[in-house]
Parts: structure tokens; C-alpha cells; sequence
């Protein structure tokens, strides 16, 4: 299984970016997948996520009510669209595979284990 992203870029505070994230393979509506980002000098952290379905998500606190994840399970795509961004969403962002089949989301990275390439992205104040 692969994963390739989709958009990225840099922003004005205020303004939105949409990322998207391509599975390969057959498996994709089986896992959960994730979205994390890293900042400079710090760990990769939780963003967002959904459940296989597409019926839950979670969220880190410091997006909710700016960001939503969603899937298409016949396009094997799960997307996050940022709005209202912030300074602080700075950094590089990644899709994730959860490792095992679960109904539930979840936000240690140390449980996915298929990771896309990570793409950058950047709002100014």
C-alpha cells in the first residue's frame, strides 16, 4: 500500500487549504487513516482522523471547528480541508494508515504504520 498527498502550499492567516491523500490498493476502506503534521523542532502530533466508515472523526483540539477530515472509500481518498488557518498550523503535513483494523479512530502515531510522503505547509500572519 501506498500513499500519495495532494496539495499544500503557503497562506495567509484567516485563509484555507485543502489536502488530499491517495491510497493504493484494495484494503484502503478497511483502516482508519490519519492526518499528522510536525513543526520544526518538535514530534509529529495528531490532527485529525476518521474511522473506516467515514461515520466518526476526531480531532486535536486546537483545530476543531477550523478543519474536516473525510473519506471516499470508492476513490480510495481521504481529505483534510484547513480553513480559518493560523500561524501555528505551520508545518509538514502527513497522511497515515492505522496498523490494524479498528472501528474507532486513533491518535498515536505510533499506531499507523503506512505513512504518505509529507507535504509543507506554511501561513503567514
Amino acid at each position: 500500500v501506498q500513499l500519495r498527498r495532494w496539495g499544500g502550499g503557503s497562506v495567509q492567516a484567516g485563509g484555507s487549504l485543502r489536502l488530499s491523500c491517495v491510497a493504493s490498493g484494495r484494503t484502503f476502506s478497511r483502516f482508519a487513516m490519519g492526518w499528522f503534521r510536525q513543526a520544526p523542532g518538535q514530534g509529529r502530533e495528531f490532527v485529525a482522523g476518521v474511522n473506516w466508515s467515514g461515520a466518526e472523526a476526531e480531532y486535536a483540539d486546537s483545530v476543531k471547528g477550523r478543519f474536516t477530515v473525510s473519506r471516499d472509500n470508492a476513490k480510495n481518498t481521504v481529505t483534510l480541508q484547513m480553513n480559518s488557518l493560523k500561524p501555528e498550523d505551520t508545518g509538514v503535513y502527513y497522511c497515515a494508515r492505522d496498523s490494524i483494523m479498528r472501528p474507532n479512530v486513533r491518535t498515536g502515531p505510533f499506531e499507523y504504520d503506512i505513512w504518505g510522503q509529507g507535504t509543507q505547509v506554511t501561513v503567514s500572519s
